[in-house]
């Protein structure tokens, strides 16, 4: 092959999202540490508004503070006294009632960044929020484990920076048979059959040699364990969310030894008219959630699976003049899963008497001791080497 074709027809691969957006891979060796345990993470783009999703319906400041858009008592679902969750939140309240469902707030982190970008990142690289880091946490799990790229799967057509590591990447996958196929056309197959042109290691090519011989082999790998699906089929919401859920449980169902899965849900940036928009996108996650554990339940592959849901930052406690909330810090997290060691509410609500001298909830729950906990107690790694540093375990597994 010319080095002119090939830098061509790379160049043309890479504007398709195969390279290097779609994975980085290298050829590490299989992952000696898998086990079964899985997590879903899914993130509420746009820092959903925490107070009006696990709401303190009987406190004053909150009903002050959100004329408008605070929910009353005649709304909410009640789950303990003087707390509520969003009406829209019907079916999550049945996995609560099974005690699948903790609910951690005021987690956060030290100086806040109420940027989008910066504060995903943040969440995403499992950073100080004076640190920058090029790698996310489920990108240096990789590297630790020396996994195999399709241990950590984004149900997207662009990876996040929280798959990215230093020697591995997850991979971004929206459909198994279409990504299968892609590696198969005649351009991969050429580049494959001409590993040995010397213009790949002249011109330092022979990284995306390897990245083409990992991604051919990832692909195949999937498919082979995903094309024969099983018979018991659970009808799933019709929208994105529900989509991307769906695969990624038919992925657990098949067998895949991928530990961790992402996906995400867009929309929740409501700096007007919020009411309607955070109900419409609660009542998508709800019932999506309920639809996917009851999924894994008929298919008894719930046991081992820990589904992690986090937004960027909360919301403002006080409402604007546009019926909607601005920026905040600290929110609630929700984990889910079947064997949860503290259920229910895993600690108290927001202060709202003692906010931070910007107006936002004051963090109790570091977010990177999720991290921890789950990478130690769940998928048993060593923590600490992952997130560059030593944080407290809490008790939800």
């Amino acid at each position: 092959m010319k080095r002119r074709d090939f830098l061509k027809q790379s160049t043309l691969a890479s504007s398709m999202f195969f390279v290097p957006q779609f994975l980085k891979a290298f050829e590490l060796g299989t992952n000696t540490t898998f086990s079964n345990k899985k997590v879903v993470i899914i993130q509420l783009k746009g820092g959903n508004d925490g107070l009006n999703t696990v709401v303190p319906f009987e406190n004053d400041i909150y009903h002050n503070a959100r004329k408008t858009i605070a929910l009353q008592k005649s709304e909410i679902i009640k789950i303990a006294d003087g707390v509520g969750l969003h009406p829209s939140l019907a079916p999550l309240r049945n996995l609560y009632d099974k005690g699948f469902v903790s609910i951690i707030n005021n987690v956060g982190y030290p100086n806040p960044n109420l940027s989008h970008f910066r504060s995903t990142d943040i969440w995403q690289t499992a950073s100080a929020s004076n640190e920058y880091l090029q790698n996310g946490w489920i990108g240096r799990f990789l590297d630790h484990t020396k996994a195999e790229s399709y241990n950590a799967i984004e149900v997207d057509e662009s990876l996040s920076l929280m798959l990215k590591g230093k020697h591995q990447n997850g991979l971004a996958i929206t459909n198994p048979k279409m990504f299968y196929s892609s590696l198969r056309e005649p351009f991969f197959n050429k580049i494959v059959n001409n590993y040995q042109d010397p213009h790949l290691n002249e011109h330092n090519l022979g990284y995306l040699y390897a990245t083409m011989i990992e991604a051919k082999s990832s692909s195949k790998y999937i498919f082979e364990k995903t094309k024969t699906k099983s018979q018991t089929a659970t009808t799933y919401p019709k929208n994105i969310l529900g989509k991307q859920m769906k695969t990624i449980a038919d992925f657990v169902k098949s067998g895949l030894e991928t530990q961790v899965y992402y996906a995400g849900l867009s929309g929740f940036d409501t700096h007007a008219n919020q009411q309607n928009q955070q109900s419409n996108l609660l009542k998508i996650y709800a019932e999506t959630m309920e639809a996917f554990v009851n999924d894994l339940e008929k298919n008894n592959v719930f046991d081992d699976v820990l589904i992690l849901t986090f937004s960027e930052f909360g919301r403002r406690v006080h409402q604007n003049q546009s019926f909607g909330t601005d920026h905040g810090a600290a929110n609630n997290v929700f984990v889910i899963g079947k064997h949860l060691k503290k259920n229910g509410l895993y600690n108290n609500l927001p202060n709202l008497a003692q906010l931070d001298k910007t107006g936002n909830i004051q963090y109790e729950i570091d977010f990177r001791e999720i991290y921890a906990t789950i990478l130690d107690k769940w998928l048993q790694v060593d923590g600490r080497a992952i997130l560059n540093k030593s944080f407290s375990k809490l008790q939800f597994v």
